[in-house]
Formats: structure tokens, C-alpha cells, sequence
């Protein structure tokens, strides 16, 4: 091999390794937002409930609920 193709070589390593490099840290910021997003979906849903969440039996379909 010369030297010419040693270089070319390594400068391929080296760059797929940035790429490797760089779609893991895309993954990694994509997967904390999406658990970043269903926390803060969590806390939205548990702050806003009404006194028809308390009530396992509450549904519109059910006869027995509140004030019947």
C-alpha cells in the first residue's frame, strides 16, 4: 500500500466513525425527548383531571356513577 492509500484509508475510518458518532447522539437526543414528552403528557393529564377520574366506575355507559 503507499502512503497515498494509508491516508485515504484512515480518512474513511475516521469519517464513518463521525457518522456512526453523530447518528448515535441524534438517537440518544430523540429518545430523551420522547421521555422528556411523556413525562411532562403525564403531569399535564394527572394536573387536569376531573371528579370523574376518581371514580373507576364513572363512565358515560355506566348507570351506577355519581348522583344516580
Amino acid at each position: 500500500m503507499s502512503d497515498n492509500e494509508v491516508e485515504n484509508s484512515t480518512s474513511t475510518i475516521q469519517n464513518a466513525l463521525r457518522a456512526i458518532g453523530w447518528v448515535s447522539v441524534g438517537v440518544g437526543i430523540a429518545a430523551a425527548g420522547l421521555l422528556l414528552g411523556n413525562e411532562l403528557r403525564k403531569r399535564y393529564r394527572f394536573n387536569h383531571r376531573t371528579p370523574y377520574d376518581f371514580y373507576s366506575n364513572a363512565e358515560g355507559v355506566s348507570e351506577f356513577g355519581m348522583g344516580v
